[in-house]
């Protein structure tokens, strides 16, 4: 088993252990429809083993960034889809990450009246917004127990928009501090119902949206994300019994669904938190261990080769190397990332690096 090898993922077979990982690049303009700027993106990297695209709203109030895309609309849904045919047409696979951004956004971003998180609690700092200048977070309304059913039909919603779209699969998003990340934190959820209090309760709302997804497009095509003690945009795990316990009910409620992953982003994907995790989810397990810095060619090839997951997220490298799994195949050196460019417009930085060919 090497990080080129084939790997059966659910309802598709990839050809290698490389898989894109999900990257705000906020190319998608205010309507939130992906042209085809976006579709020439994604077919660029379809060497990939999988694609999983950027973050990608299912409803106006969760969207977190200008230029984010959704799939929420006719006209969403259907830029997807030509997505989905240009990278089909290249060769490749994709899953959509469907990413409701909680609190990690604001109301001049979503055009909504509010925000909504777990708990009325703001994010401590400033939220840029798309005219550049920045805002303190706001307080986030807390959703209702009502309303967590109507959040969970949007999940459920915007799955079927994008296996309707063409798209393979669907990521859940339930990591880097974003809603369903912040029930999962006791710093984030100081709910008292039946949605907060206990590892169990804070994992119940994450495991109840993916039953619906999965009783929606099917288990094979739906995969979830999760990054325990991440730390990032004030979702804190830092009681490590703590983290164990939450993660460790969230799989064990996972697992019975029979998902065709869990990737898991986690500076030590060897150790015995993401190992033990790995054993009760009993399926594939993706890798990103690009916890701030930079998975390299040597180290995904490691975690492959001694079967610490079945596949490797890599994330940064795939932004200046549309060709990377070439690149890594043949040991080339690798573009760099041109820092400024990473969230403008256009196709400056985004669909302009070169391949070994050119």
């Amino acid at each position: 088993m090497t990080l080129l090898s084939p790997l059966a993922l659910g309802a598709i077979s990839l050809p290698n252990r490389l898989v894109m990982a999900p990257m705000t690049r906020t190319r998608s303009g205010d309507d939130g429809v992906p042209g085809p700027l976006v579709a020439e993106y994604y077919a660029q990297r379809a060497s990939s083993g999988l694609i999983i695209t950027e973050g990608v709203y299912p409803s106006h109030e969760s969207r977190a960034y200008a230029g984010q895309p959704g799939i929420v609309t006719e006209e969403q849904q259907a830029g997807w889809a030509r997505v989905a045919e240009a990278v089909r047409g290249a060769g490749g696979r994709m899953f959509m990450q469907v990413m409701h951004g909680g609190r990690v956004s604001h109301t001049a971003i979503t055009g909504t009246e509010r925000i909504v998180a777990p708990s009325a609690i703001a994010i401590e700092g400033e939220v840029r917004l798309g005219d550049g200048s920045k805002a303190p977070y706001p307080v986030p309304a807390a959703l209702t127990a009502d309303e967590l059913a109507t959040v969970r039909d949007e999940f459920v919603a915007a799955s079927r928009r994008a296996i309707d779209a063409g798209l393979d699969g669907v990521e859940l998003h339930s990591a880097n501090g974003y809603l369903l990340h912040e029930f999962l934190s006791p710093h984030s959820n100081v709910r008292d119902d039946a949605y907060g209090g206990s590892p169990e309760a804070r994992a119940r709302f994450v495991i109840e949206v993916a039953e619906a997804v999965v009783a929606e497009v099917g288990a094979d095509r739906v995969g979830i994300r999760i990054s325990p003690s991440h730390n990032i945009q004030d979702v804190l795990e830092t009681d490590a019994d703590d983290v164990r316990q939450t993660y460790t009910a969230l799989v064990r409620g996972l697992a019975p669904l029979g998902l065709a992953y869990l990737s898991v982003l986690h500076a030590e994907p060897a150790g015995e938190l993401v190992q033990s995790l790995r054993r009760d989810f009993g399926g594939a397990v993706i890798a990103n261990s690009g916890f701030g810095v930079v998975t390299t060619r040597e180290e995904a090839g490691a975690l492959v080769d001694d079967d610490i997951a079945d596949a490797v997220a890599i994330g940064r490298p795939y932004i200046a190397n549309p060709d990377l799994v070439e690149r890594w195949d043949r040991g080339a050196e690798l573009n760099a990332v041109d820092e400024a460019t990473v969230y403008t417009g256009g196709a400056s930085g985004y669909t302009d690096y070169p391949r070994l060919s050119a």
